[in-house]
């Protein structure tokens, strides 16, 4: 249990390295290379066995926009894995996998589906609140319903 907790923090420990440092190869590329201006790094994951190493990229242009960026992107693959060697104190680097993060714009829909609810109950709390319910009703037209004298009252 100890030793799977330790093995966790330090896979993490290496992930947030990687992404690190990955980035700061990534913007000297940006520099260099127009085209990838608008895409950016979202995440890192290194597989189980650390062989693999999944570099997660966002652009608010949309997935199409990258998968025409991704050949520029795969034509650095083999000099930012190099770097990256140098960096990391391993035996092994790991191969660079790229793909289109699609979180975020799941997240963007979860929200606005969540925004979408908020409005329906606003406005059917609105609704509640304009029509008289019946315990309500009733104790209106007790209270308008003028009392006359030898009538009986609740309070009697």
């Amino acid at each position: 249990m100890r030793d799977q907790k330790l093995r966790e923090l330090k896979r993490a420990q290496k992930e947030s390295l990687i992404r690190k440092e990955f980035s700061k190869l990534f913007l000297e590329i940006k520099l260099s290379n127009k085209n990838l201006q608008d895409i950016y790094i979202n995440r890192v994951e290194l597989s189980a066995d650390k062989s693999t190493l999944f570099v997660y990229f966002f652009t608010d242009k949309g997935p199409e926009f990258f998968q025409e960026r991704l050949a520029d992107l795969i034509l650095y693959k083999p000099s930012a894995r190099k770097a990256l060697s140098q960096i990391l104190d391993s035996r092994y680097t790991p191969q660079l996998v790229f793909k289109y993060d699609k979180t975020f714009e799941k997240q963007c829909k979860i929200e606005a589906l969540l925004d979408k609810v908020r409005e329906q109950d606003k406005s059917f709390e609105n609704s509640q609140e304009a029509e008289p319910t019946p315990e309500n009703a009733t104790e209106q037209t007790e209270q308008n319903s003028p009392k006359t004298p030898g009538t009986p009252t609740e309070e009697q």
